[in-house]
């Protein structure tokens, strides 16, 4: 695999890549990933940004593209990935805009790009940056019982967003720099998930704030009003994505795989009956005014798929997985008259608090906007269907 230059690459993406250099018989990971391409020739400006900044999303979509371009081989793609960190990371390792000190948690996954590029690259660069993420998380505030906090900003809150953010990373780095993480990041699991759980949806609850103290949280509980679908996303996401750097005599490891199986199952019984998708309030599937959403749908499939095959989850989620995907392609993949295809119905973004005074009411989370083609739902296809084309 080849790098060329930014300013060079930009160009090349401008006059010959679009979606010509991808048909309609082209593997979906790689026509989607064209599309992206197409819609957005610089990476940087990803996740609708005309300012580029170092963010959870467009890492998300960088990685699943990052996947694609090493399973295939392909050279377009590779360079529209490092395009971006080579445009937001100096020579000296240091990531533009990047504050340690505001220990947000999600600066941290796009660190997850890092790794194979440094590989490809040998750019100490990549690997200064990615040790300066590692940084972070070493005096990263924390719940009492060792939970990591969601940002500096949102203190004593642990949202099921920020697992994949933050443990998936660290458990890598651990793996690669011979740190013993593993049971550290392994609680972050079952600490979120004891306090986070629903015993009667069986499902999990957005966040939970240890000190009972937000607006947003029941004053008994710590629990936000409902179970996102997304939030359960993330969260499903993580524990398929930490699994592979994870020694299997590491105790908690079991426990997690217990609760990923568990939550699959319980999956099953909130997919809706025609579409065989998910809401966007997981909890409440027949309430009026709820959506059958994407990103989350997205997440669910690559988990099942990927999980079942590397051995956490039962066999029959791989067909499962198989069925699921074909309806999302079906219910949300639409085929655009300049040959590209976009994803259609993903919530823009959900949060708790804030300055907007997010409520995690029902009726909040439909307020949300809805758009095609958001980043945090195409990593998560681009992912499944490398799954299935395997």
């Amino acid at each position: 695999m080849r790098i060329i230059s930014t300013a060079l690459f930009i160009l090349v993406s401008f006059l010959s890549t679009g979606c010509q250099k991808a048909s309609l018989s082209s593997p979906l990971s790689v026509l989607m990933s064209y599309s992206e391409m197409h819609r957005t020739p610089n990476s940087v400006n990803l996740d609708f940004r005309p300012v580029p900044k170092w963010n959870y999303s467009a890492g998300l979509e960088l990685y699943a593209m990052l996947k694609v371009a090493q399973q295939y081989q392909n050279d377009s793609i590779l360079n529209y990935v490092y395009s971006y960190p080579d445009s937001l990371i100096s020579q000296d390792g240091i990531i533009s805009g990047y504050k340690c000190e505001e220990y947000n948690i999600d600066n941290v996954n796009a660190g997850k790009l890092l790794f194979d590029l440094y590989d490809i690259t040998h750019e100490d660069r990549f690997r200064i940056a990615a040790d300066s993420l590692r940084a972070q998380m070493y005096t990263h505030p924390r719940t009492s019982e060792g939970g990591f906090w969601h940002k500096k900003t949102y203190p004593y809150q642990m949202w099921l967003d920020g697992l994949f953010m933050g443990a998936p990373f660290v458990a890598q780095w651990g793996h690669r720099n011979n740190e013993d993480v593993a049971s550290d990041m392994l609680r972050q699991f079952t600490i979120v998930g004891s306090h986070t759980y629903d015993p009667i949806t069986k499902l999990y609850r957005h966040a939970w704030d240890e000190s009972h103290t937000q607006f947003w949280c029941d004053s008994i509980t710590g629990q936000s009003q409902h179970a996102w679908g997304r939030a359960n996303g993330w969260y499903m996401m993580a524990m398929t994505d930490i699994l592979e750097f994870i020694p299997d005599t590491v105790a908690e490891r079991s426990e997690v795989i217990k609760i990923y199986s568990d939550l699959a199952e319980t999956l099953l019984s909130y997919r809706d009956s025609v579409s065989g998708m998910w809401y966007q309030v997981l909890d409440s599937p027949q309430r009026v005014g709820n959506y059958i959403e994407s990103t989350c749908s997205a997440m669910f499939i690559y988990s099942f798929l990927k999980g079942a095959r590397l051995g956490y989850l039962p066999e029959k989620f791989l067909e499962i997985g198989r069925e699921s995907y074909r309806q999302f392609v079906n219910y949300f993949i639409k085929h655009n008259p300049d040959g590209s295809i976009s994803l259609t119905d993903c919530c823009a973004v959900a949060g708790l608090g804030g300055k907007q005074q997010r409520d995690g009411s029902f009726s909040y989370y439909l307020s949300e906007p809805i758009r095609d083609n958001d980043p945090k739902g195409i990593g998560p296809f681009i992912l499944a269907s490398l799954e299935i084309e395997r």
